[in-house]
């Protein structure tokens, strides 16, 4: 009897959306290579800020890791989803609306990686190989990619059935499919920290904040001022997550990242404007955080096609997305999930059939779930739309900040034909 040989998957990128579909195509009885450009896995204090997992999303982490402790272990309840006016003139806050059944948890995205990376068979992520370049065999039965190994140079060739694209919004590998595309900036940007108050848990900052915000620990904040608004939650191991939108110009980006570089005179500035806009103890905390950075917030309108031959988008690369419906990484991690499952249902002889389920059941949802999230960015910095007044926290009806809440993104409690396949 001949031996079914194992279909071959190379990954191109090594972040939370790269080491699931490791995870999801393994367990669809898939080999995986990982390429990686970073040199070692996050380790230390390494960038990055807090997310929120919604019950899929840990549904399916679970089922990788085996187990539900770690990733519990490793997170805090959001059972709240609380958004709040600022008076910057008074200092003063109150309740717009409060969601009682927010079923997330708040996760750090290094801790949440490691989790990732470290349930996965060694050698499965290749560290330091900066990809080149593929090439799609003539009866696309196969792909070929090449890339370059840091550490000595030497250029390298994995030949595979599947190239996954996982290389994120500026994703190279779908400029080779849309060389005219281009992300849309929102018209704003974030500042984003970590404070780690660990063994100054009775200081005066720490003691202000929980008396400020008294349900940190199980509660996800939105800080609305005029024309801005701030995030605001707890993670595990004693740390604060903030985030501060600010509308300005389009900034300069350079490298190959939407993260920016920021100066001390930046910083000096962002401790200076938040005394005058936010209450003194979220101030406090952005004050007391060591290397704050920016995020320039980009999306783009939905794609109309998620895989070319034997190529496909998951992750930033097929639906770079803005961050108010804490959808990044909760996307990536179905989109995974999703792939594995009809690769699994599909086999590999039956490629293309697989990749036309996998397009046809995400990109209703994805689509959908950029242009809300889109929306309530606008909605919350204060920003024009053609449908609706500009929002002004000062004077919203009730009824009109009932569209704040969280739980009106699209598929919020059902993602169609995704549970069908578990």
């Amino acid at each position: 009897m001949k031996k079914t040989r194992k279909p071959k998957a190379v990954v191109v990128g090594g972040s939370i959306a790269g080491v699931s579909c490791a995870h999801a195509l393994i367990a669809a009885g898939w080999d995986v290579v990982v390429l990686e450009k970073s040199c070692a896995p996050p380790s230390g204090s390494p960038t990055g800020a807090g997310l929120g997992l919604d019950p899929l999303s840990r549904k399916f982490i679970e089922s990788w890791l085996r187990q539900p402790d770690p990733l519990n272990n490793s997170s805090l309840p959001l059972t709240i989803d609380q958004n709040q006016a600022t008076d910057a003139e008074n200092k003063i806050s109150w309740t717009l609306t409060r969601d009682e059944n927010f079923n997330f948890r708040g996760v750090h995205w290094a801790d949440l990686h490691g989790l990732l990376y470290g349930a996965l068979p060694p050698h499965t992520v290749l560290w330091g190989h900066l990809f080149l370049s593929f090439c799609i065999s003539d009866d696309k039965a196969s792909v070929k990619v090449m890339a370059r190994v840091l550490e000595n140079e030497e250029v390298i060739q994995v030949v595979a059935d599947l190239l996954i694209a996982a290389d994120g919004c500026l994703s190279t590998i779908r400029r080779n499919f849309l060389p005219d595309f281009r992300l849309r900036y929102s018209g704003y940007s974030a500042w984003r920290g970590v404070l780690d108050f660990s063994g100054d848990e009775n200081s005066d900052t720490i003691i202000g904040l929980r008396k400020a915000y008294p349900e940190l620990g199980k509660s996800l904040y939105f800080n609305l001022g005029s024309g801005t608004h701030c995030v605001l939650y707890e993670l595990q191991n004693k740390r604060i997550n903030w985030i501060w939108y600010i509308n300005q110009p389009e900034p300069e980006l350079k490298g190959n990242s939407v993260t920016m570089k920021v100066s001390s005179n930046m910083i000096e500035k962002l401790h200076e404007d938040a005394e005058k806009i936010w209450v003194p103890e979220l101030a406090r905390v952005m004050k007391e955080t060591k290397e704050p950075f920016v995020n320039i917030i980009y999306d783009c309108d939905p794609l109309e096609q998620l895989f070319w031959d034997n190529v496909v988008l998951i992750g930033d690369a097929a639906h770079p997305t803005s961050p108010h419906g804490l959808r990044s990484t909760n996307m990536s991690i179905l989109d995974a999930a999703m792939l594995g499952k009809c690769l699994e249902k599909w086999k590999l002889e039956n490629l293309a059939s697989a990749l036309e389920e996998f397009q046809s059941i995400r990109l209703p949802v994805i689509s959908k779930q950029v242009l809300h999230s889109r929306r309530m960015g606008r909605i919350k910095q204060g920003l024009a739309l053609p449908d609706r007044k500009t929002f002004d926290p000062k004077t919203a009806t009730p009824e009109v900040c009932q569209e704040l809440q969280q739980k009106n993104m699209p598929f919020f409690d059902d993602v169609p034909s995704l549970v069908d396949c578990t």
